[in-house]
């Protein structure tokens, strides 16, 4: 079972900064995509940023500027360094992988995994 630990959420003030981590692990032979995406209430889930394991990197139009997405591969982790947050940046984040199974028998297989979830709190 692949496993997706956050960490690094918390209460900022307007303006500061947070570092998230997510760690993937378990049977895990490569992974496709790492990301981060968000939902508020009332609202459809967001991506927010993600990264491929060649490096290339999109971001929504509401964090551009002020997010980075990187990523240390050989640890299955992704980090999402916020910058600049605003009040609006409070919400729940998930982090994503798709990974790539082992799967020797039956063929290799890519699935889609989620993290619990980590608040960020953004006060003004």
């Amino acid at each position: 079972q692949v496993q997706l630990v956050e960490s690094g959420g918390g209460l900022v003030q307007a303006g500061g900064s947070l570092r998230l981590s997510c760690a993937a692990s378990g049977s895990i032979f490569s992974i496709n995509v790492m990301g981060w995406y968000r939902q508020a209430p009332g609202k459809q889930r967001e991506l927010v940023a993600r990264i491929t394991s060649g490096g290339s990197t999109n971001y929504a139009d509401s964090v551009k500027g002020r997010f980075t997405i990187s990523a240390d591969n050989a640890r299955n982790t992704v980090y999402l360094q916020m910058n600049n947050l605003k009040p609006e940046d409070t919400v729940i984040y998930y982090c994503y992988a798709n990974v790539r199974l082992r799967k020797p028998f039956s063929g290799d297989v890519d699935y889609n995994y989620w993290g619990q979830g980590v608040q960020v709190t953004v006060s003004s």
